[in-house]
């Protein structure tokens, strides 16, 4: 008999099994229903932070063989700032468009999703990069640009708070949260998405990884954090759409690997 804290009861959304119901199933997409929106609205007239166009990047050019070998968590930062194109690059690393196709409806990204569905939005806790006033701003990546919500003193250690008062999230120059909105993905996917979802937040936080690494930053993904708290803090409603992964990123002294 499982009970409610069995880990057998937990682990059915990671195996295929869904697939097979999947062939029986009518999804949104078939039904000819509208498609998601590819990002969340934002009003026309809020104040945006246009970033440095990817074709002008001049940094990232590290060797990946040297950046995979080194690649660590990383949870002391230093207290040196990032720079604006720094950001723009660990953000286009992780969630840059590369492709819009279909008539403005589909589009390829840096990282691979299941049917280039695509379910994230990217918000950052902003407390050190030249060129940002602190604050909460999400990123608008077919703009390429940030859009800013709020500003609060406190928000590096709300975000720690929202991490299970993990501090050295208060720490970091930037923490990225991810958010997952899933009817991009259930659109097409249905019962699948649970599962397609995971899987891509995985691409996008190793995309992080490689490319904090090639500017002399470091992350550490968190997959501990208070949901309410999380989702209070960027002021999403926990249905529709709701934390799943958060990396604070900074740069990094010099020391001995931490995992």
């Amino acid at each position: 008999m499982t009970t409610h804290d069995d880990p057998l009861i937990h682990r059915e959304f990671l195996k295929g099994e869904a697939w097979e119901l999947f062939d029986h199933i009518q999804t949104d997409q078939q039904k000819r229903l509208p498609r998601p929106l590819l990002e969340q609205p934002v009003a026309e007239d809020a104040p945006r932070v246009v970033l440095p166009a990817p074709e002008t990047f001049t940094l990232g050019m590290a060797p990946l063989l040297e950046l995979i070998r080194q690649r660590q968590s990383r949870r002391k930062y230093t207290e040196e700032a990032l720079t604006l194109e720094e950001l723009a690059f660990l953000l286009w690393a992780t969630q840059g468009v590369r492709k819009i196709f279909r008539d403005n409806v589909a589009l390829f990204r840096t990282v691979p999703s299941a049917g280039a569905r695509h379910p994230f939005e990217t918000y950052l806790v902003i407390s050190r990069v030249n060129g940002v006033e602190p604050g909460l701003y999400r990123y608008l990546s077919l703009e390429h640009a940030l859009v800013f919500v709020r500003a609060e003193d406190t928000l590096p250690e709300q975000a720690a708070k929202a991490c299970f008062n993990q501090d050295f999230v208060a720490q970091a120059a930037v923490t990225f949260f991810w958010t997952a909105v899933p009817y991009r993905t259930e659109w097409r996917y249905s019962v699948v998405s649970p599962k397609l979802v995971a899987l891509d937040a995985g691409h996008v936080c190793q995309n992080l990884y490689l490319a904090a690494g090639a500017i002399g930053a470091g992350t550490c993904a968190i997959a501990a954090y208070d949901q309410k708290l999380s989702d209070a803090l960027l002021d999403v409603d926990g249905k529709d759409e709701f934390v799943v992964y958060i990396a604070p990123v900074g740069k990094v002294p010099g020391e001995e690997p931490e995992d």
